[in-house]
Order: C-alpha cells, then structure tokens, then sequence
C-alpha cells in the first residue's frame, strides 16, 4: 500500500502565495495521474489541477494562470504551488494519485489514493 502525506498549508494574506507538497511512501509504485482537489465549508470537493508523467496538465478555471503542478519522481513527491492567492482558495486541499502499485504475491494493482489534507487559509 502507499501513503500521501500533504503539507505547506497555512495562513497567508490575499496576494501572497504557497507551495503545498504530497510526499508518497510505502509500496513500490508507478504514477498514471496526479491531482490536487480541495473543499471549502458548505461546498462539494472540487479538482483543482491535474498532470500526468507525459507532462499532460489540466486547471480549474479559477485558478489558470496562478496555480501550477508539478511531480518530482525521484522524491516521490507532488507539488502545487499557489500564487496570488485570493479569500476564495480558502479550503482544505487534498493530494490524489491514480497509481499501479507493486504488492508482494499479487503483482501490479491499480490503486486511487488520497492523502489527509492541509488547510490553506486566505485573509482578505
């Protein structure tokens, strides 16, 4: 199995800017696709950004041209970084991976996994 580990959340004043990490870790794996979403109070969990290996990158709307995501395989590790942040990216994000995961007497596996969450809080 693999464990995502979200951090980099905080609080920060209107303009300024954040960059979260997912660091992976556990069982051998590869990665189809990587994505932030992110869910405010009273709202539905929204995808932010999505890319896969092959560089393919996908934003919301609200957030093209402030947001941008990125993998390092190496670390294991996923980024978003978050510039001119605005009240309404106030949420908790989450970090999600669509992997093939290596598991000992079954081989390869697809596998969805979802980290814990770190909140991002933006003051007006």
């Amino acid at each position: 199995q693999v464990q995502l580990v979200e951090s980099g959340g905080g609080l920060v004043q209107a303009g300024g800017s954040l960059r979260l990490s997912c660091v992976a870790s556990g069982s051998a794996f590869t990665v189809n696709a990587m994505a932030w979403y992110r869910q405010a109070p009273g709202n539905e969990r929204e995808l932010v950004a999505s890319t896969t290996p092959a560089g393919n990158t996908n934003y919301a709307d609200s957030v093209k041209g402030r947001f941008t995501i990125s993998i390092d395989n190496a670390q294991r590790t996923a980024y978003l970084e978050m510039n001119s942040l605005k009240p309404d990216d106030t949420a908790l994000y989450y970090c999600n991976a669509d992997l093939n995961v290596l598991s000992s007497g079954y081989g390869w596996r697809r596998s969805t996994n979802w980290g814990q969450g770190t909140q991002v809080t933006v003051s007006s």
